[in-house]
């Protein structure tokens, strides 16, 4: 082999093996490094509602907290007159029946809702139409019995009197501790936006 052919060959292997180790340096470089992640980028945990009528005791059924499909708490809840009203099962009866089965868009919560009728701790829902197709259930909240500021007054509709007071007009009711526990646990994680009923 010539003193030229030596060299070239020698330069071209020296070429070969400098980009072969540029490769695996490249290669071998940690993810954070080679992609630099960018702030915000971490998807937030997907946290839904979901509430569970129970027929045979409306008024002891289940408002469920999932996250990412993982049920992270559970509460009792009521909704509707109960088992022992006529109306009390029947999602059409306006004021009366419990929440209708279905999906609802979830609004944001607040600790000091002043409505006419609720007060305090409440999550506003969408309006929902029933089974029928035609009979709109509106002024839906999960809420409990209290006064503005979460306490707990003398007028009947802001005191939390014992198991009776599960029952509403269709909305989801919970006790003056349980919905503050539930508060607590969806500041700890998104906010939901979606409840479903079954």
């Amino acid at each position: 082999m010539s003193v030229m052919s030596y060299l070239g060959f020698r330069s071209a292997a020296i070429g070969v093996g400098v980009a072969g180790l540029l490769a695996g340096a490249v290669a071998t470089a940690p993810d954070g490094l080679a992609v630099p992640a960018r702030p915000g980028e971490a998807a937030a945990a997907t946290t839904t509602l979901t509430f569970t009528r129970n027929s045979g005791d409306p008024t002891n059924s289940r408002l469920s907290v999932v996250r990412d499909g993982r049920t992270v708490a559970v509460f009792r809840a009521g909704s509707g007159l109960g088992a022992s009203h006529p109306q009390g099962r029947d999602e059409c009866a306006r004021s009366k029946g419990w929440l209708p089965a279905g999906t609802y868009s979830v609004g944001a919560r607040t600790t000091r809702y002043n409505g006419r009728v609720i007060k305090g701790y409440a999550i506003p829902l969408s309006d929902k139409t029933c089974k029928d197709g035609r009979t709109p259930r509106t002024e839906l909240f999960i809420h409990s019995e209290m006064t503005r500021d979460g306490g707990q007054g003398q007028a009947e509709g802001q005191r939390w009197d014992g198991v009776k007071d599960y029952k509403s007009a269709g909305c989801v009711k919970l006790s003056p501790q349980d919905i503050k526990k539930l508060f607590g646990v969806l500041g700890q994680g998104s906010a939901p936006k979606r409840l479903t009923v079954r």
